[in-house]
């Protein structure tokens, strides 16, 4: 049986892997396919997909797998690597550097361990339960901010962003009005990797996914940082909402948002 260190270790070297794949593709003309409007896959995308699948069966085959693209098991139950082959894929197709891949591994729906990892700088994320959360073997932790204006937020705007453009707008006005300023990367694995090292106090979103935000949940927890729903319940992988703060600034946070929430 495998310790969580272990697996951790497995999948940064897996994850390292298809940074290459990913990195070497970065300048080639891509075959881009319309999953949505404006949701995007591109051939590197299904090519990171493939090899982490088989790169990570073949360490641990006993472990079952779930990925954006080829979909696979299901990640609610039991051990199931849930990754995200290429967030940030928009970014990527436009030859904007920044993007991620992103593996987590969960137990019964719960990130247990997880690796987000940027091929363009080569800065490797990593968190093991109980472990603690690493930057390139570095310990990290979240802010200290404790004022909204002292605090730089990030946000992102999701794909059916065009039917609910004025909750989005409304809650983008609103922090603009109180948090120091707000960053849109188009990233969440990066977003939270952010949250988790200090660099933003305060980041939301709707309509992500469990790939999106896996490995990127369990690093802010182990930094010492909070994710819930808007409302301050506690954020299933499949939740329709992410708030992920520093703690100090997670009440306030909520607070601001409280009149956009849709129920």
């Amino acid at each position: 049986m495998h310790s969580l260190e272990n697996l951790c270790s497995g999948a940064r070297e897996v994850a390292a892997m298809a940074a290459d794949v990913i990195r070497n593709g970065f300048n080639n003309s891509h075959e881009i396919v319309h999953k949505g409007t404006v949701d995007l896959v591109t051939e590197v995308d299904i090519a990171s997909e493939r090899l982490i699948r088989r790169e990570l069966l073949s360490r641990f085959p006993k472990i079952r797998f779930h990925g954006e693209e080829d979909g696979g098991d299901d990640w609610r139950h039991g051990e199931v690597w849930v990754v995200d082959p290429l967030d940030g894929t928009t970014n990527f197709a436009n030859r904007l550097p920044h993007f991620a891949v992103s593996i987590a591994l969960c137990n019964d729906g719960e990130p247990v361990a997880g690796v987000v990892m940027n091929p363009m700088n080569n800065d490797v994320y990593h968190c093991f339960k109980g472990g603690g959360a690493f930057v390139n073997g570095t310990s990290i932790r979240v802010g200290t901010q404790s004022a909204m204006n002292d605090a730089l937020a990030v946000t992102g705007f999701p794909y059916n962003r065009r039917e609910n453009i004025e909750v989005i707008v409304e809650r983008l006005k609103i922090m603009l009005m109180h948090v120091q300023c707000v960053r849109r990367l188009g990233s969440a694995a990066l977003d939270l990797c952010h949250i988790a090292r200090g660099v933003f106090a305060v980041y939301w979103e709707t309509n992500l996914k469990p790939w999106d935000v896996a490995a990127g949940t369990l690093l802010v927890h182990e930094a010492g940082g909070r994710v819930t729903r808007f409302d301050g319940t506690p954020m299933a992988l499949d939740s329709f909402e992410l708030l992920a703060t520093n703690g100090i600034l997670h009440g306030e946070a909520m607070r601001l948002l409280a009149p956009t929430l849709v129920r």
